[in-house]
């Protein structure tokens, strides 16, 4: 499995603790991954901020090659 398939594995894993936001992979190279986080106007949805660390968590955690999770702005 590739790097940009692993890292899509891990972001489907933990998607149901994104609420309703939509978070895409971008990009993946030189260990760093790069994700768009597109808010939800809803009040369900969580904070950028909290997206943003649930998924360097968990990619780290699995994948320690990579160094940083970054977000691009939609």
């Amino acid at each position: 499995m590739n790097v940009e398939a692993r890292v899509e594995k891990i972001i489907d894993k933990v998607r149901p603790a994104f609420g309703v936001n939509i978070v895409e992979l971008v990009d993946v190279r030189d260990g760093v991954v790069e994700v768009r986080v597109i808010p939800s106007s809803c009040a369900a949805g969580v904070s950028r901020e909290t997206v943003m660390v649930l998924l360097e968590e968990q990619i780290k955690d699995e994948m320690p090659e990579i160094r940083e999770v970054v977000a691009v702005e939609p």
